[in-house]
C-alpha cells in the first residue's frame, strides 16, 4: 500500500491559468499521445512546458482547458463550465502562464497584461488556494519562488490595485451572493470571447447554477443571471448601476461595463468648508444658472430610472393575532424571493396553490418610497 502523502500526491493535479492563442491544441490532438513527443511548435510549446513545471513540482495530473474538454461535446462544455471554479479551487496548484510578460520583468508588469484583462481570470485567481505566475520563457515572476505567490506581499498587492479586488477575496476567496455589487464591478472591465461567457465565468464566484445557452446572446444570458442573483439575494444593489437599460429587462444593464466605478472623486471638504456650503443652501443663494447646469447634468445621466420591481404572489396567509381589525398580519409568498412577512391595515384574500384565487396581488419593492404618492395603480 502506498504511504498517504504519495498517494495525495499522485492523486492532486495542477491547473492552467491563461491568455487562448490562435490554434490552442484539443482534446483530439493530444488524445491517446505523448505530449513530449508532439512537435514542439506553436501552442505546443507552451502546453509541454505546462506539464514540465507541474511535474517539477511534484504532481503527475496536469489540466488544460483546450485538450481536457470535449468541446464538441455541448453537454460536456456545459458541465464544465459550471464546474470550473470548484476545479480550480480544489487544484493542488494553479500555474498561470503570462505570455506577454519577458524575463526579468519588474513588479507592476502584471497589470496591464492579456490575461489581467479576461473574464475567466477572475475566477482562475480567486478560486486557487496555491498560484504560481510564470512568464513568457517559463520563469516565475519576479523570481520569486515562495511556495505560494498569495502569500506574496508585492504580486497581491499589484494584483489588489490592478484588479480592484479587495486583499481578502485574493488570499481566502469564498463564493455567494453578498456583495453583488462590488462583484460585478470586478467584471465590469473585463472581455470574453464570447458574449454569454462575460455571466458564464462569474457563476462559480457567485455560486450560481442556471442554463447554459450558447447563442442566446449577451443581453438575455446577463439579464437571465443577474435575475437570478435578485432573485436569491433579495438584494437589488444589482440595479444601481450606469449606461443603458437591456432590452431583455429594462431594470438591468445592457452590458457588465454598467458597473465600472465612477471615473470621478467627490472632493473632501473641511468642516468650516461644509457648514458654508449648508448655510448657503439654506439661505438660497445659488446662481439661477449654476443650479440649471447641474439639473439639466443630473436629469441626462442614462440611469435606471423605473421606480420599482413587481413580484407575483404566489401565497398569502393570515397570521392568527394582531390588532384586531385595525392591524393584519400575512405571511407571503412570492415568486423568486424569500418567504416575508407582511403588516397591514388593509384585509387580504387569503389563498395557496391548493386554494385558488383569481384577485392578483403584486408585491411592489420601491426604489424611492416615494414614488408610491404618485402611484395611481390599485393591484
Amino acid at each position: 500500500m502506498q504511504p498517504i502523502k504519495e498517494a495525495v500526491t499522485q492523486y492532486s493535479w495542477v491547473m492552467l491559468s491563461y491568455r487562448w492563442e490562435t490554434q490552442e491544441p484539443t482534446l483530439y490532438d493530444i488524445q491517446h499521445k505523448t505530449i513530449y513527443d508532439l512537435d514542439p511548435a506553436g501552442t505546443v510549446v507552451k502546453l509541454q512546458k505546462f506539464c514540465k513545471a507541474a511535474r517539477d513540482a511534484g504532481h503527475r495530473l496536469a489540466w488544460s482547458d483546450t485538450c481536457c474538454i470535449n468541446r464538441l461535446d455541448i453537454v460536456e462544455l456545459q458541465v464544465s463550465d459550471h464546474s470550473m471554479f470548484i476545479w480550480y479551487h480544489c487544484s493542488a496548484l494553479t500555474i498561470v502562464y503570462l505570455s506577454d510578460v519577458p524575463s526579468s520583468s519588474k513588479s507592476g508588469t502584471l497589470a496591464n497584461r492579456a490575461w489581467n484583462t479576461r473574464a475567466w481570470s477572475i475566477p482562475e485567481l480567486l478560486a486557487p488556494k496555491v498560484i504560481f505566475f510564470y512568464q513568457a520563457d517559463w520563469t516565475l515572476y519576479l523570481d520569486n519562488r515562495s511556495c505560494n505567490h498569495k502569500e506574496s506581499v508585492s504580486i497581491m498587492e499589484e494584483l489588489k490595485h490592478s484588479t480592484g479586488i479587495n486583499p481578502r477575496a485574493l488570499l481566502a476567496f469564498r463564493p455567494g451572493l453578498r456583495d453583488a455589487q462590488e462583484k460585478l464591478q470586478w467584471a465590469s472591465t473585463r472581455i470574453t470571447a464570447r458574449d454569454e461567457n462575460i455571466a458564464y465565468s462569474l457563476f462559480g464566484i457567485f455560486g450560481i447554477h442556471i442554463p447554459i445557452i450558447y447563442g442566446e446572446g449577451r443581453q438575455k444570458m446577463l439579464g437571465r443571471f443577474l435575475q437570478e442573483i435578485i432573485a436569491r439575494s433579495g438584494d437589488i444593489a444589482a440595479l444601481d448601476r450606469m449606461g443603458q437599460s437591456s432590452d431583455f429587462n429594462s431594470c438591468l444593464p445592457a452590458n457588465i461595463s454598467s458597473y465600472k466605478a465612477l471615473p470621478c472623486m467627490l472632493p473632501s471638504l473641511s468642516e468650516d468648508e461644509m457648514q458654508n456650503s449648508i448655510s448657503t443652501l439654506r439661505n438660497n443663494i445659488v446662481a439661477v444658472e449654476s443650479a440649471l447646469k447641474l439639473y439639466t447634468t443630473l436629469e441626462n445621466l442614462d440611469r435606471l430610472r423605473l421606480p420599482c420591481i413587481v413580484f407575483p404572489l404566489t401565497e398569502v396567509k393570515r397570521r392568527p393575532g394582531g390588532d384586531g381589525d385595525k392591524c393584519f398580519t400575512y405571511e407571503v409568498k412570492a415568486d423568486r424571493l424569500q418567504d416575508l412577512l407582511v403588516i397591514t391595515e388593509y384585509k387580504l384574500v387569503q389563498f395557496s396553490p391548493a386554494r385558488r384565487t383569481r384577485q392578483t396581488f403584486l408585491l411592489v419593492y420601491p426604489c424611492n418610497w416615494h414614488n408610491l404618492e404618485d402611484s395611481t395603480d390599485e393591484s
